[in-house]
């Protein structure tokens, strides 16, 4: 058992509260991660509103960086001092995980989503009383974290932690759509729909593999000129207007849109974006979306839904880290780095759209 600091939330909704709490030793097959860095993701912000009461008080944290402090007895191919990216949770035993696609686990929802681990225990404590925790395996809103060693991936010593965060999920999630499941032709047309975290990786992910145009679309300026920056052709604000601009920069349709906001009305507008055998990846979190089944049908629209970018962690960010090395993924460029106590500053300065990717780092 060691003391912590965590982020608590009290309530579906509440703020986040920095507090102790103590956190147990690593089970054997768990990882005892000191934590470097932190990424806030939209999805622990999502979650937070909508968490259900009963799984409260709760860590969230889903997208940490560190080194590895201790080892459960039957981890294997991880040993204290290795620097470390922390990733989704999955079993490694279902027909999705020996397929090679582990975001679709069949356990994925009591290994990450269940307010604790598939037992219904929790590494964490608040006064003597169970903190709900365990959130993407990992829960790592916390100095330190016990997290599912499948979830647990080595990376370079020398790779500054503010970078290595978000490619747990948010630039995983971005990037893999594209690499991973739309695989898009160099010379083919691109169009990321919200500029945030996930669409700008997604927008980088399509100028490395040679897409021409990109295209991304965001209400806030900023985010705009950098996706400019980072090799959009053109940036657009949404608006009425939005499909007949994004055909006439793709000469007739995109061939590839990914929507990242989870908004019905972007995702119906994504269609009208793509040209005849189109695919539109959905990425962000909402609700019920509506389409015209026979626009759909006419047009041969082939429609994604991806989670973490349908990848394999274990191979998948060892890819994301070549591309960084060769210059080619600078997600330096989307990271603003807030020190862990000021996680409601971060919170805050997402929301109102001034950064895009709030790194919590851990002195």
């Amino acid at each position: 058992m060691r003391r912590v600091r965590a982020a608590v939330v009290e309530a579906p909704g509440a703020p986040f509260t920095v507090r102790d709490a103590d956190l147990e030793d690593p089970r054997p097959r768990e990882v005892l991660v000191r934590l470097a860095a932190v990424g806030v993701c939209h999805t622990d912000l999502g979650m937070r509103e909508t968490w259900p009461r009963h799984l409260t008080p709760m860590v969230f944290g889903h997208e940490g960086a560190g080194r590895v402090e201790a080892v459960g007895a039957e981890v294997t191919g991880l040993a204290p001092g290795d620097h470390v990216c922390l990733t989704f949770a999955s079993c490694g035993g279902c027909d999705q995980c020996a397929a090679d696609h582990p975001a679709y686990c069949r356990a994925a929802r009591a290994l990450n989503l269940s307010g604790g681990r598939a037992d219904g225990s929790s590494p964490l404590s608040l006064d003597g009383t169970a903190l709900h925790a365990g959130f993407f395996g990992q829960s790592s809103f916390a100095t330190y974290a016990v997290v599912d060693a499948r979830g647990v991936v080595k990376v370079p010593g020398d790779l500054p932690a503010e970078v290595v965060a978000p490619l747990g999920c948010g630039v995983q999630t971005g990037a893999g759509t594209v690499l991973n499941r739309l695989r898009p032709q160099p010379g083919s047309s691109l169009v990321v729909l919200g500029a945030g975290g996930v669409g700008l990786s997604a927008l980088l992910a399509a100028v490395a593999v040679g897409c021409d145009p990109v295209v991304a679309v965001d209400p806030v300026a900023s985010r705009r000129a950098l996706a400019v920056e980072l090799g959009a052709k053109a940036a657009l604000a949404p608006g009425d207007g939005l499909v007949a601009a994004v055909r006439d920069l793709t000469g007739g349709g995109a061939h590839h849109v990914v929507e990242t906001t989870g908004r019905p009305e972007v995702a119906r507008q994504a269609v009208g974006a793509l040209r005849p055998r189109g695919a539109l990846a959905l990425l962000g979190l909402g609700g019920e979306v509506t389409f015209d089944v026979m626009g759909l049908l006419a047009k041969g629209v082939r429609v994604h839904g991806v989670i973490e970018g349908d990848s394999d962690p274990g191979r998948f960010v060892p890819e994301l880290v070549g591309l960084h090395r060769r210059g080619l993924l600078p997600v330096e460029r989307l990271v603003t780095t807030f020190p862990f106590e000021e996680i409601g500053a971060a919170v805050a300065a997402m929301a109102d759209g001034g950064v895009v990717k709030p790194v919590l780092t851990f002195g």
